[in-house]
């Protein structure tokens, strides 16, 4: 039984990594109807530009992460005027192509600027586990998850409370609509970009922290697409339940199915659960359902 506790509890904290992950797939969507492909990516330059403040530079934790989401939200505003300002209104089709060339553009940027090499990533969490008994938690997993939660809260209660939040929702359902009733797209689809591009650096700082960080990190961002598929591209805080329901699904399927075929299942296993949803429920657990007139 503690084992079975063991693996459900770190598969709920894996899964709520994947859902800060998704949260930035799913704030990029709500406001352009965009599918970041480059959303990993994004994670990558978080982790590299966290890595390069408080290793290379030297500058201590609370400077350097600060300064690293300052650049990380820099970076999402370059990249929507440099390449999104100017398709407002433009076929989905057009968007999720320029999100394809985002993601060769970063990857080559990444190895440019910081090169193929494996980095030691700094240590932000202590490495000793939270212990409950007989279960051990990684402590990174264990702060993250809370973290997660009340990220996910908070920005529930942004896009549904507050102006800036509903104007954003406003834009999601339609962007001719939003514009004749005076919103800003632009303005929200910039917010969503750089929102996207702090819960990115604020991900990779949970998942990388004691390990290292390399271009290759960016298979996180595939690992979170099951999770806003199932809670839905539009649902914030149905990605924390989606997210819980995923991990706890992969770990349990990597204790106990793994090693009896001998495979890799449980990697495997949360595109097994996205082709599913897929075909019964395209809109996910929570994502809207558009009624149209024809």
């Amino acid at each position: 039984m503690s084992d079975f506790l063991n693996y459900t509890i770190n598969g709920a904290l894996i899964g709520l990594l994947y859902a800060l992950i998704a949260m930035g797939f799913i704030v990029i969507y709500r406001a352009s109807k965009v599918f970041n492909f480059a959303q990993g990516e994004l994670v990558v330059f978080g982790g590299f530009v966290v890595w390069w403040m408080i290793t290379s530079i030297g500058l201590p934790y609370w400077i350097g992460i600060p300064l690293a989401f300052v650049a990380a939200a820099l970076f999402g505003f370059a990249i929507e005027r440099i390449f999104f300002s100017r398709l407002v209104g433009e076929s989905v089709f057009a968007m999720v192509m320029v999100t394809i060339g985002l993601l060769i553009l970063l990857r080559g940027l990444i190895l440019v600027l910081f090169g193929p090499q494996v980095r030691p990533f700094p240590i932000i969490f202590p490495l000793q586990p939270v212990i409950i008994g007989d279960i051990l938690i990684p402590r990174s997993l264990f702060v993250g998850g809370m973290i997660t939660i009340v990220v996910g809260l908070g920005l529930s209660w942004f896009f549904n409370r507050t102006r800036p939040g509903l104007r954003m929702t406003a834009v999601a359902e339609d962007h001719q609509v939003a514009v004749s009733m005076g919103i800003s797209v632009k303005r929200s689809v910039a917010f969503a970009w750089i929102l996207g591009s702090v819960l990115s650096t604020l991900g990779a700082i949970i998942f990388l922290s004691g390990k290292s960080v390399s271009f290759l990190a960016s298979e996180i961002g595939l690992a979170a697409l099951p999770v806003a598929l199932l809670a839905g591209f539009e649902s914030i805080g149905g990605v924390l339940l989606a997210g819980i329901i995923v991990g706890i699904i992969q770990g349990l399927v990597m204790a106990y199915v793994d090693p009896v075929i001998g495979g890799s299942v449980g990697n495997v296993f949360p595109f097994i659960i996205m082709l599913v949803i897929l075909f019964i429920r395209p809109t996910g657990m929570f994502g809207w359902k558009m009624v149209e007139r024809v």
